[in-house]
């Protein structure tokens, strides 16, 4: 099988896979024209490999379209899992929305810059002044619903299997759990329902790699978002049990692609004649 990657990092373990750095695209063509996968392309590639060389990517490209844009996952979450999503008020930085929003929101609340990761980005809003500089950093409103928590669990997905997950103690600063953000790994064992949730909103959506962040409030399960590029801090083998799964996934769809008893298309009606 030949794999072309452009992310040395996220796939230095992978046998036999060629490395193309992302700005000699258009000069290495024909290598990728050859490629069985492409792995880890950039955002901006994405379109061209897909629409234009019809190749087969991997993350899949609705982990893609999806996890470049809170708002993009928000509303797909809201349409699929209302229960477990927050209560979120998404709208354009104009002044009449910005009055709708403080009077709808309960103090505190969360405020998020869409397009931001690692926890940069994300507010606690207590008072007017939270809410102003805010406003003054973003064009879209994203404001969502505080849960009473103190921790929440971040579940990987590659293809559909669970590969890892822990949970995240809020750091320091009493808000943010994210590892990056100080917050601390515990160990302690996955809520069920939470890894449903993750296992589910994977199947439907078609994320094959994507780090889930879902909170627990009681026994009900909330997911706040899924990160496409996770980090592989969380966990000290981390990186060898994604590369791994990383690689069993694309042997497994491509030897079901192969397979001349798999699914097959659906053909087109026959001509009716006149």
């Amino acid at each position: 099988m030949n794999i072309v990657s452009f992310d040395a990092f996220r796939t230095l373990r992978l046998p036999g896979v060629t490395f193309i750095k992302p700005e000699n695209m258009f000069r290495q063509k024909d290598e990728i024209l050859a490629a069985d996968w492409v792995l880890f392309p950039e955002y901006w590639q994405v379109n061209a490999l897909v629409f234009g060389l019809k190749k087969k990517i991997f993350p899949s490209l609705p982990s893609y379209l999806l996890g470049h844009n809170k708002i993009e996952m928000t509303r797909a979450f809201r349409l699929l899992v209302p229960a477990n999503t927050p209560e979120t008020a998404i709208h354009a930085n104009t002044e009449s929305r910005v009055a709708e929003v403080w009077d709808k929101m309960d103090l505190p609340f969360v405020a998020k810059i869409p397009k931001s990761s690692m926890g940069e980005g994300v507010f606690l809003i207590e008072n007017r002044a939270d809410w102003t500089a805010y406003l003054a950093r973003t064009d879209i409103i994203y404001a969502q619903e505080y849960l009473p928590i103190d921790r929440d669990m971040r579940i990987i997905i590659v293809g559909k299997q669970l590969v890892a997950g822990y949970w995240r103690l809020q750091g320091q600063d009493g808000f943010h759990n994210n590892v990056s953000r100080g917050g601390q790994v515990d160990l302690s064992p996955l809520h069920p329902a939470a890894i449903k949730l993750a296992l589910h909103l994977a199947e439907v959506l078609n994320l094959d790699h994507a780090g889930f962040d879902i909170a627990m409030v009681g026994d009900h399960p909330y997911v706040l978002e899924f990160n496409r590029l996770f980090g592989n801090t969380g966990l000290p083998d981390l990186h060898v049990r994604v590369a791994d799964a990383i690689q069993a996934y694309i042997h497994e769809q491509t030897d079901r692609d192969d397979d001349p008893q798999g699914p097959q298309r659906p053909q087109p009606p026959l001509p009716i004649a006149v």
